[in-house]
């Protein structure tokens, strides 16, 4: 009979801080020790309904980008949204879903290690009992917390995790470090939390590229008409320019950024003239005003989308600025660009000794 598995859940601090890429960067290390695994993701967040099945689209970008097959994905047991919260709070849904991840997560009898993405922070899931440390609990797994790195106050959340983790707790990671502070939190935060019980496991680098958006990604969360190059939204946009300013102050603020989506009114032809000169992944014009055909040939010519919206600026601003918080990892340069991150800066060795595990590479 096959040895059972050992449990990992991958959890974070709060919402957005990089499971998903963590999970996707240490799946591929583990991978290629030879070790075979298997991954799940007990409460979905961003899902799609087929069949009346719950399909969780960061489920299906990881078992396809790591090639599992179908019985190493266990089943996302429930999508978090306002419609199956209400049918809690009502009484209307009675599931025991400590007793769902039983049936389904520990049936699986496939692999050395599972895999698991926790919910977005420490509290979400509780509604369901399927809370980071209740699914901890159940399937007596081990966690990894992932936390963005914001200031040094970034330890309090730490400490108090540790707290409610205790002993389960195998190390964190520290995500997205501004250059400039990658000395401070190693010779000031990660000796701390090393002398506290909380290993720290990878410090990582923050990223342009990671926390980038597609063209294609802005035109959805817009809701925009695309007006040229519709065959340019692979393209990837690292920042934002708001074309407010007269002509000669906007080219000099131009050419300072690179890779940006520009944002300005439909009538501001000089400042669409100046974006279209300088590293612009994307025009976005708002006021539903269209732009002189000068401007999209040019656009054409250069290979650069027009977006235009049907919002004010201001609007236009947050939706954008909100979306570059919420960066999903579905492209594949990202894939890439975080396996040599999580290459270059994850201790996989000192996880695999806290976890039992032998690499099968390093098995005589």
């Amino acid at each position: 009979m096959p040895k059972s598995p050992k449990y990992l859940l991958i959890g974070s601090t709060e919402t957005y801080s990089g499971k998903s890429a963590t999970v996707l960067g240490l799946s591929h290390q583990l991978q290629q020790k030879g070790l075979d695994i298997a991954y799940g993701k007990p409460l979905g967040t961003c899902w799609n309904a087929s069949n009346g099945t719950v399909i969780e689209e960061d489920v299906q970008f990881i078992a396809s980008s790591l090639n599992l097959p179908e019985n190493c994905i266990a089943p996302t047991m429930l999508a978090l949204d306002e419609a199956n919260v209400q049918k809690r709070l009502r009484g209307q849904d009675k599931t025991d879903y400590q007793q769902s991840l039983i049936r389904q997560y520990l049936q699986m009898r496939r692999g050395d290690l599972v895999l698991l993405e926790g919910p977005g922070d420490l509290s979400e899931g509780n509604l369901f009992d399927l809370s980071l440390l209740q699914v901890a609990e159940v399937l007596d797994a081990a966690v990894l917390l992932v936390a963005r790195y914001k200031s040094l106050l970034s330890v309090e959340a730490l400490l108090s995790a540790k707290q409610r983790v205790g002993d389960r707790l195998l190390g964190v990671v520290i995500n997205d470090i501004p250059a400039k502070q990658l000395e401070t939190v190693d010779t000031l935060l990660r000796p701390f939390l090393e002398q506290r019980g909380i290993p720290v496991l990878a410090m990582l680098p923050n990223s342009d590229l990671l926390r980038s958006v597609s063209v294609g990604e802005l035109v959805k969360q817009l809701n925009a008409d695309v007006l040229c190059r519709n065959d340019r939204l692979d393209l990837m946009v690292e920042s934002l320019a708001i074309g407010a300013m007269n002509v000669n102050s906007a080219v000099k603020y131009f050419r300072k950024r690179r890779n940006m989506a520009v944002v300005t009114g439909g009538d501001r032809v000089e400042i669409q003239q100046a974006a279209l000169e300088t590293s612009t992944q994307c025009l976005i014009l708002t006021g539903q005003l269209p732009p002189p055909p000068f401007i999209v040939s040019r656009a054409e010519e250069l290979e650069i989308p027009i977006l235009s919206v049907d919002l004010d600026t201001l609007t236009t601003v947050e939706i954008v600025d909100r979306t570059f918080g919420q960066v999903r990892v579905h492209e594949p340069i990202k894939v890439q660009c975080i396996r040599q991150l999580m290459n270059e800066h994850f201790d996989i060795d000192r996880l695999l000794s806290k976890l039992g595990l032998t690499p099968a590479a390093a098995l005589p």
